[in-house]
């Protein structure tokens, strides 16, 4: 444990008049858990023969050694074990208070709004909430699927604080943050489609296929990235009826209203037994990125970036599938 300075007056331990002070007992938990001078000193960033004198200070004052010193090593003298014992618990308690307090004022404490598209970021979603809570466990998460008819709304209104969505997200208002997810694309279609046999598909194959547009709410180049209008050659893409979320569009694709391009992991966490899908070769791998809005990140939010830049990281960069 990191002894940090905590007591902003003398404790009550006294021989007579003489106070036990701060930086006695912050010197005396530091060395007894370093059970090193030099250690100790860096930690307290003081000297070595300050950490001395300091220690022989608070012994005097206390009437007995608290260290077994030898040339070689320093151990501490059974009283100096019981004060040790006794005042650890005490300390950390002061910590603790002292980090939560600070907590509350910075506002660290309460709830986060996490919004996801889809899948949010996929396999790295449970690590980077388990990373959050640890860091910051005074802080509830609440989740909330966003949808296609308006996949940045609930950012925007502020009903989530930050969102894990497909990119492109190319707006002034809003600030693109790590990429999470990196995947190929693949073609969800019927069972019984005549492509589902294939093995691996060309955009300029699908000319002929109808595709689904997207309800009003949704930017038009994000669409056109996910669903591009046309062909290599310049076919027009034909596009039926608009959907409003990813379920509704997964029911219309398996009943044989059209096709759709998605990431290689919807198979893995949207598999259902009437759709089959075939990889798009020549379509760009997608991105999926946590974003928060320009400007407006308080406590919560930075802690939140933080955790999942650090398991994005960990992982050796977005995951993929």
């Amino acid at each position: 444990m990191q002894v940090r300075a905590l007591w902003q007056a003398d404790t009550g331990l006294r021989e007579g008049e003489r106070a036990v002070e701060r930086q006695e007992l912050e010197t005396f938990l530091t060395l007894a858990e370093e059970l090193h001078f030099g250690r100790t000193a860096e930690r307290l960033l003081l000297s070595q023969a300050r950490v001395s004198q300091t220690v022989k200070k608070l012994e005097r004052k206390i009437g007995a050694p608290l260290f077994e010193r030898t040339s070689r090593v320093v151990r501490m003298s059974p009283l100096g074990r019981q004060l040790y014992d006794d005042l650890e618990p005490l300390h950390r308690g002061m910590e603790e208070a002292v980090a939560r307090a600070k907590d509350v004022a910075r506002g660290v404490e309460g709830e986060l709004g996490v919004g996801f598209l889809g899948s949010g970021a996929g396999t790295l979603t449970q690590p980077i909430l388990e990373l959050f809570r640890e860091r910051v466990p005074g802080c509830g998460v609440r989740m909330r699927e966003a949808q296609f008819k308006d996949p940045l709304g609930a950012l925007r209104a502020g009903d989530v604080d930050v969102l894990f969505t497909c990119l492109p997200v190319e707006e002034p208002d809003l600030t693109v943050g790590p990429i999470v997810i990196n995947e190929p694309r693949v073609l969800a279609m019927p069972l019984r489609h005549p492509l589902a046999g294939r093995t691996s598909l060309a955009w300029e194959d699908l000319a002929g296929e109808t595709f689904f547009g997207v309800v009003n709410g949704a930017p038009a180049y994000w669409w056109d990235f996910h669903v591009p209008p046309r062909t290599p050659s310049g076919r027009v893409i034909r596009r039926g009826q608009a959907v409003a979320s990813f379920q509704e569009m997964m029911t219309l694709v398996a009943t044989g209203q059209g096709v759709s391009p998605v990431i290689a992991s919807v198979e893995k966490y949207y598999a259902r037994p009437d759709i089959t899908f075939v990889p798009v070769h020549d379509l760009p791998t997608a991105d999926v990125a946590l974003i928060w809005r320009t400007g407006d990140t308080g406590p919560r939010t930075e802690a939140f970036i933080g955790a999942v830049r650090d398991v994005v990281a960990a992982n050796g960069g977005p995951a993929a599938f």
